[in-house]
């Protein structure tokens, strides 16, 4: 079975692929004993993901895919963005997810999107898959599900926030589960071949 290295620990995110990628043998940076702090100094997605899947490629000399992925405020001019981990200054959930209800206080435009760009290096050539995910901003934390700004995200077409809504659905509508749904049906190709 082919080996894929997800570029990452944090385990909401590997729970979250794990339950949608079949077919390959799913590692993660713990499995291959990868410890380093890769930075993420770029203003684009697509290059803090692609100096992500590049580190640990190099590293492990394995497949592997690289999410970079954040919400975007209509109001914020697009912020947190690529900023969307350490917004309030360091990596901190609920202080960073209180900075940006703080800013939208007064806004009437609650309008927002996640955004997901996986980068994926499978035998040494690059791919993107890209998802989205458009909501509104809510003004009050509900749910105890997700992680990051999930509580107070509320995807339209839905009542519930991606912290109340079961994994099951956040995963068919998410900007996650939309990038690596278009990563999986590529795999599936790749494997076939």
């Amino acid at each position: 079975m082919e080996q894929l290295v997800i570029a990452s620990n944090n385990a909401g995110k590997i729970r979250e692929i794990r339950e949608l990628v079949e077919g390959v043998e799913l590692l993660s940076l713990r499995d291959i004993e990868f410890t380093e702090e890769i930075a993420e100094p770029f203003f684009t997605f697509e290059e803090n993901a692609l100096a992500k899947a590049s580190a640990i490629h190099q590293f492990s000399g394995k497949n592997v895919f690289a999410d970079d992925s954040g919400l975007c405020v209509t109001a914020l001019n697009g912020m947190p963005g690529v900023d969307s981990a350490h917004y309030y200054g360091e990596r901190d959930d609920e202080q960073n997810l209180q900075k940006v209800l703080t800013e939208l206080n007064d806004a009437e435009d609650r309008s927002a999107f996640y955004k997901a760009v996986i980068c994926l290096i499978w035998n040494d050539d690059v791919y993107y898959f890209e998802g989205i995910c458009r909501g509104q901003i809510i003004n009050e934390k509900r749910g105890d599900g997700g992680f990051g700004y999930d509580p107070v995200f509320l995807p339209d077409g839905y009542e519930q926030t991606f912290a109340e809504l079961p994994l099951s659905i956040k995963n068919q509508i998410s900007h996650r589960g939309k990038a690596v749904k278009l990563m999986v049906e590529f795999l599936k190709e790749k494997l076939q071949n």
